[in-house]
């Protein structure tokens, strides 16, 4: 079995040190567009994800959270390709697209475009169907759980409904693509050292429905640590890769006193 493991070093070419088909789940979030200062570090998506796909078990399941940056009023379409290119040249299923809905400033106004309060996440697949798949641990409440309403009338092909009946709303539902998560400082000043993060509860929730207690998680680009300190919580392995030694210290900090917001 894997040690768990921080490790200081370019992305690439440390996965090319490891065994092929070695790993159950990766989540990470890469930089991307230039939208935040990583120490002038660049990288090529498509290497990255091709080594990340050979590490990868057969059923096993690689999630990116990714945004596109707006230059000169269009916006850079990096998601898309990412998605499209991952899929054609490396031999990746899209699973799902998920969205991660953030919470913006309330009373903000922009006053030439939309406000952008979500980030993508692709959730891709080696093979056709995931080692390990478990949503009723991410269940999220109803509205109206333990009312009984009238409605859910099915609509049939031919464009006719059937009648309406009355059914019992339960508390908790499966939760949609659309995942609702608070900043993602999580007010924690070790992680908020970091210049871009995620909510601590969105790889928990990931590791959570796709890996199982022992599994091996894999963050290629671990910034401020929330994936590795979520897999550690969960009784998961981890290895965690960062090329800024700053960055593995913020991470290894964080997983010796366990510092998370979930």
């Amino acid at each position: 079995m894997e040690e768990s493991k921080i490790i200081c070093s370019e992305a690439v070419q440390y996965l090319k040190t490891l065994p092929s088909d070695m790993v159950d789940l990766i989540v990470f979030s890469p930089p991307y567009d230039n939208l935040r200062d990583y120490n002038g570090y660049s990288f090529d998506i498509i290497d990255l994800g091709t080594e990340l796909y050979r590490v990868l078990k057969e059923g096993g399941v690689c999630v990116m959270v990714i945004q596109d940056q707006t230059i000169d009023g269009w916006k850079s379409l990096t998601s898309f390709r990412t998605i499209v290119d991952w899929v054609d040249k490396i031999g990746f299923g899209l699973f799902e697209c998920c969205i991660y809905e953030k919470k913006g400033i309330e009373g903000a106004w922009w006053s030439k475009r939309f406000r952008v309060d979500h980030e993508y996440i692709p959730i891709f697949i080696k093979g056709k169907r995931p080692r390990h798949f478990d949503k009723t641990l991410i269940k999220i409440p109803t509205i109206h759980g333990g009312k009984k309403m009238k409605g859910s009338a099915v609509r049939k092909k031919d464009g006719t409904t059937l009648p309406s009946r009355v059914t019992e709303i339960k508390t908790m539902k499966c939760r949609g693509t659309i995942w609702k998560y608070l900043n993602g400082g999580d007010k924690n000043r070790v992680k908020r050292l970091h210049p871009a993060t995620f909510p601590d509860r969105l790889p928990h929730d990931i590791i959570s429905v796709f890996s199982k207690e022992g599994d091996l998680v894999l963050d290629p680009m671990c910034g401020s640590g929330s994936t590795c300190v979520a897999a550690s919580i969960l009784s998961r392995n981890y290895i965690g890769i960062d090329i800024s030694e700053e960055y593995v210290e913020i991470t290894k900090k964080r997983i010796s006193n366990r510092e998370t917001n979930l």
